[in-house]
């Protein structure tokens, strides 16, 4: 006889492409991952790296193999609107840190600002704020940070490959930003407050992009999916296929022989003159996975195989 817990077991079902939420602001990127894995009944999910509680707007889900992909999308470009609201500083670099520095707003224009914001253009480095979930011997900084305690944090790189003045008001800009994996805009809002001669935290915060490919699609909020819990193939139809998120990427088709050695993970002749990472294509027009191309001897190595020969 099945029991009441056997019967009330969820029924896991395989499920592959991605969804894109429009997540809420209060809740972390695995929070909203898991209650849209629970609306899909999926059985393997990842998302695409961390969105902080207080941003909101696009977080790519990968379900099935596209969870293959979810790892090349860490390491894409991200493009944000930021509201820095000027004149304090708080302990977290954004809206929700205790104030721990005031200093007055100076006089503004729109024209001083666009000039201040070019200034962040192309690569430089970037200490990490403590209030973020880099760890140190274990221990993210966020937790040491509440404990009072502050560590060394060595640069990093970064890249700020567009900023844009949206609006400027008295005590707050808005401004539009695309820029590297690795980029703390919340630092970046500080750093722009302290060019301009004052100082400021981050107040909002919305994603708008992930790799260059998704801001003209479609994203879902958790009521949209919800509303359709009980219609899998409408929640299905929602899906994108994997290969949709690397769209910034060069795309190569194989021919049938070179496709049968690909999917046996061999590098193979593509006669290919592309150099760096590449989608790799069937000659039917099947999405094989991603992979480095050689401009030197047109070969390709697979890096992400979305199927493999048996």
């Amino acid at each position: 006889m099945t029991s009441p817990a056997t019967r009330s077991r969820r029924e896991w079902r395989t499920v592959d492409g991605i969804v894109l939420l429009d997540k809420p602001l209060g809740m972390t990127s695995n929070q909203a991952l898991q209650r849209v894995r629970r609306i899909y009944n999926a059985r393997k999910a990842g998302h695409t790296g961390s969105l902080d509680p207080l941003a909101t707007g696009v977080l790519p889900l990968c379900f099935g193999q596209a969870t293959k992909v979810a790892g090349l999308m860490l390491d894409a470009d991200k493009r944000y609107q930021a509201t820095v609201a000027l004149g304090a500083r708080t302990a977290t670099g954004d809206r929700e840190g205790a104030v721990v520095e005031r200093r007055p707003v100076p006089s503004l224009d729109a024209d001083q600002v666009a000039a201040v914001l070019a200034g962040f253009l192309g690569a430089s480095t970037q200490i990490p704020p403590m209030y973020s979930a880099l760890k140190r011997d274990g221990q993210a900084l966020y937790a040491l940070a509440r404990q009072g305690i502050e560590v060394e944090r060595p640069p990093r790189a970064i890249r700020i490959i567009a900023i844009e003045l949206l609006s400027l008001g008295p005590e707050a800009l808005e401004f539009d930003v695309t820029c590297s994996k690795g980029t703390y805009v919340r630092t970046l809002g500080e750093d722009i407050a302290a060019a301009l001669g004052t100082t400021g935290h981050l107040s909002a915060l919305r994603r708008t992009d992930v790799g260059g490919a998704l801001s003209r699609l479609p994203a879902y909020t958790f009521e949209a999916l919800e509303a359709l819990a009980e219609d899998l193939p409408a929640l299905d139809a929602l899906l994108l296929p994997p290969d949709t998120v690397l769209g910034a990427l060069p795309a190569i088709t194989l021919s049938i022989a070179a496709t049968a050695s690909y999917l046996h993970g061999r590098v193979v002749e593509a006669s290919s003159t592309l150099e760096g990472q590449v989608r790799v294509y069937a000659a039917d027009g099947g999405f094989l996975g991603v992979a480095e191309s050689e401009a030197a001897t047109g070969r390709i190595r697979p890096l992400r195989l979305m199927a493999t020969l048996d």
